[in-house]
Order: C-alpha cells, then sequence, then structure tokens
C-alpha cells in the first residue's frame, strides 16, 4: 500500500483554460484527502516556484491546462527543482502541446493524421489557404479554445472578415486543417493501457469548448456503439501515440471518424497529455467504465509519477 504522501495540487494559473483547471485540481485534491494524503491546493501564480519551495511537497499532482503548465515549461521548472510531478516530463511536453509537431511526429510513425498547414492569421483576410470546409486552430491551445470551422455557409465571410470573430483575431498563426465529416471520438490512456472509446454527440455545433465543460450541451455514448475494427483501431492507436510520444500518467487522443470510409477514416487529430478530470471529463467517465473509481483513478496516475 502506498505510503501517505504531502502532495501539492497544482492548478489555475492563466491559461485560456484556467476555470477548468481550478475544477480538475478541486476534484483531484479532495480524492487525494479522501485516500489520506496531506494536500496543499496552489493556484499558481508568478510566484510558484517560491510556494513550492516552501511547501517542500514529497510530490506535484499536475492538474493545469494549457501554457505554461502543459507545454514543458512547469515540468521544466519542477525538473530543476527536484520536485516529483504527474503526467508527461518536458520534452513530450513540448512536443504534444504544438499540434503541428505532434502531427508530424505521429504521421513520421504511419499513424493517420489530418493533412494541413500553419497560415498567417492576416492571409485569411485575402484568400483561404485550402478548399471549404476547413478547420482553423491555433497551434498550442487545448479543449477547443479557438477553434473555428470555416464552411462555405458559415457566417465568417468569404474571404474571412476582418471584423468576423474569430482566432484570427488572437492568435498570429493558425493550423489550418481539413475538415473531416464523421463522428467525434476520444480515448484515454492510463498508463500502459487503453480504457475505451467515448462518442461525442453535441447537441449543436461542434465539441467546443462549452459543450466540454457545460453539463448538459454533449452526450457522452461510453462505450461509443461503434463497430469493434473501429474500437480496436481507436484504441491500439491511441496507446500508440501516448508511447510514441513518450506520454507517462495519462493522456487522452482525440479521433474523428468519417463513418462511410471505415478504418480509412480513422483520423487522430492531437492528443492531450493533461487531460480534464472535472466531472463531466472523459478520462473519469472511462476510468468508471472500466470498474476504477475517481480516486482509484488519482491513485494510479499519483503512483507512475512515483
Amino acid at each position: 500500500m502506498m505510503d501517505k504522501l504531502h502532495v501539492a495540487v497544482l492548478m489555475g494559473g492563466w491559461s485560456a483554460e484556467r476555470d477548468v483547471s481550478l475544477m480538475s485540481g478541486a476534484d483531484i485534491a479532495d480524492a487525494l484527502e479522501s485516500l489520506g494524503h496531506r494536500v496543499s491546493r496552489v493556484d499558481m501564480d508568478r510566484n510558484v516556484a517560491e510556494v513550492l519551495a516552501g511547501l517542500r511537497p514529497d510530490i506535484v499532482f499536475n492538474a493545469l491546462h494549457g501554457t505554461p503548465g502543459e507545454d514543458g515549461t512547469v515540468q521544466g521548472m519542477l525538473d530543476i527543482m527536484g520536485i516529483k510531478y504527474t503526467h508527461s516530463g518536458i520534452a513530450t511536453s513540448v512536443v504534444a502541446i504544438d499540434k503541428e509537431l505532434t502531427k508530424r511526429t505521429l504521421s513520421a510513425h504511419g499513424i493517420r493524421v489530418p493533412g494541413g498547414e500553419i497560415v498567417a492569421s492576416k492571409s485569411l483576410y485575402q484568400a483561404d489557404p485550402m478548399p471549404r470546409p476547413y478547420v482553423l486552430k491555433p497551434v498550442n491551445e487545448g479543449s477547443s479554445v479557438g477553434v473555428a470551422i470555416i464552411t462555405d455557409e458559415g457566417n465568417y465571410g468569404n474571404p474571412i472578415s476582418r471584423d468576423a470573430r474569430g482566432p484570427w483575431q488572437e492568435f498570429e498563426r493558425l493550423l489550418a486543417e481539413p475538415f473531416i465529416r464523421g463522428r467525434e471520438l476520444t480515448v484515454a490512456v492510463l498508463g500502459e493501457r487503453a480504457l475505451a472509446v467515448t462518442e461525442l454527440r453535441p447537441k449543436s455545433g461542434f465539441y467546443d469548448y462549452d459543450a466540454k465543460y457545460t453539463d448538459g450541451l454533449t452526450d457522452h455514448v461510453c462505450p461509443a456503439e461503434i463497430p469493434s475494427a473501429i474500437r480496436d483501431a481507436a484504441m491500439a492507436t491511441a496507446l500508440r501515440a501516448h508511447q510514441i510520444l513518450g506520454c507517462r500518467g495519462c493522456s487522452r487522443s482525440d479521433f474523428r471518424w468519417d463513418d462511410e470510409k471505415g478504418e480509412e477514416g480513422l483520423y487522430l487529430l492531437e492528443v492531450n497529455t493533461q487531460p480534464g478530470m472535472t466531472p463531466l471529463s472523459l478520462v473519469p467517465e472511462q476510468g468508471k467504465y472500466i470498474g476504477l473509481s475517481y480516486a482509484e483513478l488519482v491513485q494510479s496516475i499519483l503512483e507512475e509519477a512515483l
């Protein structure tokens, strides 16, 4: 049985995903306390190194989402300080937060990913970078922050209007990808095991930030009602991506599946090295499906970090 530890739960921060991180961190901290661990809740600010040096925890449970908690910055700081921490290390985090780097790394190993290119946001006001429909997304944000689907029927204009609200107003560069019709699937990996496949069915629009974190806006179908061959392919691909990138602890891979094309229509979109742990989050849901309570899931992530 694991010794009782002093765990600092690092949450909050200043990314676009701050609120989600605070929710994840609060639930993680409660679970750790229910397991008998001593917990320090740390809402990260610019003095985080000083705070952690004063606390002297046995380990940090990294509940941050987005930058700088998911991009290698915090990981590098903790490495320098000699503090153990959950989830992926610095090299994996640097690659996985960058959607273009992830795409290149995984495609080199034969994993099917959408085509795409990095575009200057201001170029969108002159012409589309590829035929519509296509997707624009920030290169290094998570939780579908700043994602826009550009269609002929959309209200962004053609070409995109400078006045239209969208990620081009917030980011200098964006990743443009062909839009893949079909269904949204996701697979969590814990350690060396893919847990399950969930299908996400937004009740309107697509699976954006609001749909992810607002109760009632998206139906989660777990296990997904898909052919066994697609289930097995998605789980095997998620585990392989986890291993190729060198992920540790828990990750979650997101897919689009064009169900008119069978296995050839399954595309991996991105790998999340710090997946959400809120009551609406997908990893706890898949853990529950395979018989892991929320506290047991948290304990498993902690144990791997040690």
